[in-house]
């Protein structure tokens, strides 16, 4: 049973990166694209924290990125062809909803970076995350469209609230 969750973390980041792009050049556009994955494999992790829940998304399928498409007005469906129809169900609307969240929020960022920490996905090695948590200038100057949190508001907020829940953030009144 497969449990590898790349596929859905590049489909994703590949999603955020053409949805939210950097400007600059070719290293500006690497630079955003690693601090794009970093974001989506926490946010993943996250959503599916165990060997199971991996292989179950994986045979199932994440779901698309129909929504976000429509949301942020890309042309993912009507005009695209079959090659790029073909990544994009493989993006996971509620991770990407919550990298962009991790991205803009330095406190939910590093909250999941440590709850991450406890999951099945890094028994095997340690994981770093050090350009989605303490991200230099040249890293934030990158990212700053991927960062705006007027820009990737709409996304953030579709499953905000699960997010809080996930990394216990949420007051409990």
């Amino acid at each position: 049973m497969p449990e590898d969750l790349s596929p859905l973390i590049a489909a994703t980041t590949w999603w955020l990166t053409r949805a939210f792009p950097a400007g600059g050049g070719s290293l500006t556009a690497a630079v955003a694209e690693a601090q794009a994955r970093q974001a989506v494999t926490v946010a993943a992790w996250l959503r599916y924290p165990t060997v199971m829940d991996a292989a179950l998304v994986i045979m199932a399928g994440p779901g698309g990125s129909a929504r976000l498409d429509r949301i942020t007005g890309a042309h993912g469906d009507g005009a695209a062809g079959i090659e790029d129809r073909a990544w994009r169900t493989w993006v996971d609307e509620v991770v990407a909803s919550w990298a962009v969240h991790l991205l803009t929020s330095p406190e939910a960022a590093r909250a999941a970076v440590d709850a991450v920490g406890r999951c099945e996905h890094v028994s095997a090695g340690t994981a770093e995350f050090r350009r989605l948590t303490a991200p230099s200038a040249h890293d934030l100057a990158a990212s700053s469209l991927l960062r705006h949190p007027d820009l990737v508001q709409p996304i953030a907020c579709l499953h905000h609230a699960e997010l809080l829940d996930r990394l216990t953030l949420r007051d409990p009144r």
